[in-house]
């Protein structure tokens, strides 16, 4: 990651080595969040609507509230992109239960916090890519995790 790369926490953009969370933010303290990873190719968000629609099933599956609207999120989302040093990467959209006491009883956080953020991602090094990448694949398929269901 860049110096030049750009958060968005909760209605403020500002840069990387300024970004701050509380700790005791649940999302910290429990993992209390969720999260969507969302490319981006010429400085626009790919299949942003479904992300959105995942992420809010997402949240409703844990009874977290978005804090923003749709459009606050995409808006959101443009800035950070429009604020990256790179016209392609990856966008990282996270909503935490929020700040809150110590303790997993999440009414105790009165209001979740949206952090967007973005960079460059480089799935494989540069190396990888020169040479390339030795796979196996494996002869046995993995059964569905819902299928278990069906034998019992």
């Amino acid at each position: 990651m860049s110096e030049t790369t750009n958060c968005w926490i909760n209605g403020k953009l500002t840069i990387r080595s300024e970004a701050k969370v509380s700790v005791y933010d649940h999302g910290f303290l429990y993992d209390d969040g969720v999260f969507e990873g969302i490319r981006f190719f010429n400085r626009k968000p790919f299949l942003l609507n479904e992300h959105l629609i995942r992420l809010k099933k997402s949240a409703q599956a844990l009874a977290l509230k978005l804090p923003y609207d749709n459009q606050t999120i995409t808006d959101a989302i443009e800035q950070v992109i429009n604020s990256s040093a790179n016209d392609s990467g990856y966008l990282r959209l996270v909503v935490t239960r929020g700040e809150g006491a110590l303790g997993i009883d999440p009414t105790s956080c009165k209001k979740p916090s949206l952090i967007s953020l973005a960079d460059q991602l480089d799935i494989v090094s540069q190396q990888i890519r020169k040479q390339g990448a030795q796979l196996i694949i494996a002869s046995i398929r993995r059964l569905p995790t819902d299928i278990v269901k069906l034998f019992l």
